[in-house]
């Protein structure tokens, strides 16, 4: 299920996921049907519908014919996202936080990485498409193997390359507007995909620091003293 269920049926949000994580790029009907993993009747009716919308824009591919190149060039349809669609920018954005980028990252995170995740973003994404993440973890550090090999893995699926920060709670409560990733933190459209308190994973143990651990000593001997001067 998808927060975009509502919006766009699940063939469309399969498409959309290749599509707008290749912007630039005029996919044919049988790449866009590989991609996608839907059949090839599937991706066709899709695209009629897509491409009447105004959503997509299609161009005649001139090409080699693979089985005889003596052959006249051959003629093959392509698609692209329009930027110029009046939705275009609302509809990019609604995929991004949703099926085309921050469900799945969320539920990655969420089931592998549970005991160690406090929080994560989505910064954004680039002109190549490539998104990037800050994941933030509490007393328990995530596995660096794992972590790697948990963002490969999406990385196909989202058909995007993943540019990810891990780094402790402490670290993030410190970062300073100057710093590359606090700017980019606090930028707009940045977007929150997990909470406090969302996941198991426990904040570090604050450290009490020397002139606080003596005050409190103090003020526990001074009640003590009290007590006992009170005595008869």
């Amino acid at each position: 299920m998808s927060a975009a269920d509502f919006l766009f049926a699940p063939e469309v949000q399969k498409l959309l996921k290749v599509l707008y994580a290749a912007p630039e790029q005029q996919l044919s009907h049988a790449e866009l049907a590989r991609r996608s993993k839907l059949d090839a009747a599937d991706v066709a009716r899709t695209l009629e519908h897509l491409v009447g919308s105004g959503m997509l824009k299609k161009q005649k591919e001139k090409h080699k014919p693979k089985a005889d190149p003596q052959k006249a060039d051959a003629f093959e349809e392509t698609v692209q996202v329009d930027r110029a669609f009046v939705f275009h920018d609302e509809l990019r954005s609604i995929a991004l936080k949703s099926f085309a980028a921050a469900e799945p990252v969320r539920a990655m995170l969420r089931s592998k990485f549970k005991d160690s995740v406090v929080r994560a973003f989505l910064l954004g994404e680039d002109k190549d498409g490539t998104l990037e993440l800050l994941v933030v973890h509490g007393q328990l550090t995530p596995d660096e193997a794992a972590m790697t090999a948990a963002c490969q893995k999406l990385s196909k699926t989202l058909h995007r390359h993943l540019k990810v920060h891990v780094v402790s709670n402490t670290r993030l409560d410190n970062l300073a507007p100057r710093d590359p990733l606090g700017a980019k933190l606090s930028a707009p459209g940045v977007l929150e995909l997990i909470a406090l308190g969302e996941t198991k994973a426990r904040l570090p143990a604050e450290r009490v620091g020397f002139l606080q651990s003596a005050r409190k000593k103090l003020a526990t001997l001074s009640r003590a003293s009290a007590g006992g001067s009170g005595r008869t």
